[in-house]
């Protein structure tokens, strides 16, 4: 039952909850956002809102993985990640408002569909099937943050410390999970992985 009631907490505070971050904004003292274009501005929304959404569907995927284990140094393991991502949602939303832009519309549909993949996965795999998810999904987001570092607006310098940092922690989060004992995920579920991000990355460009 505690479990159960902390997976709802963690799911309507990442929803519906305004973010406070444990550690300093990268973007702090940057004031440039007078300098962007209204065009950039759009541009630069849409991609933070795009990583924000990323952010959403891992706080999903790990608090159900921690929901599904067993395995308490497995949960400990999924909940530290959990934790320290909400540094990205302060930063991205940050980021938004500075920026005039909005959150996704469609955050609790992002939510629910990655809590499903996530326990589903963590259910019909192995503890180290659940660190490979953990393991690709950063490996993945990592390849996707520095696809933005070319598609941000280049004197868009707040945006892209913020995205830089992102990258770095996800890198440090993939490699802790292998670390931990994380197994390499077959090419198909690897592809629906892609596949699914690529889906999530157009609709949350636009809503």
């Amino acid at each position: 039952m505690d479990a159960l009631l902390t997976t709802v907490d963690r799911a309507m505070r990442t929803v519906f909850a305004h973010h406070h971050a444990s550690r300093t904004n990268p973007a702090s003292g940057i004031t440039d956002t007078n300098s962007l274009s209204d065009a950039e501005k759009r541009e630069a929304s849409a991609l933070m809102r795009v990583n924000h959404v990323g952010e959403v569907c891992a706080q999903a995927l790990y608090t159900a993985q921690a929901l599904a284990t067993n395995n308490l140094s497995l949960r400990n393991h999924l909940q530290a990640a959990c934790d320290e991502e909400t540094d990205h949602l302060a930063w991205t939303e940050e980021r938004l408002k500075q920026l005039g832009g909005r959150t996704s519309l469609l955050n609790p549909l992002w939510y629910a569909g990655a809590f499903g993949i996530g326990f589903v996965a963590a259910k019909l795999g192995s503890d180290a099937m659940s660190l490979g998810f953990v393991a690709e999904t950063e490996k993945q987001v990592e390849a996707h943050l520095q696809s933005h570092m070319q598609l941000l607006p280049e004197n868009d310098h707040a945006s892209r410390a913020i995205v830089a940092q992102m990258k770095a922690d996800e890198m440090r989060h993939a490699q802790e999970a292998q670390a931990a004992g994380a197994v390499e995920l077959p090419a198909p579920i690897k592809g629906l992985m892609r596949f699914a991000a690529g889906v999530m990355t157009a609709v949350a460009h636009r809503v």
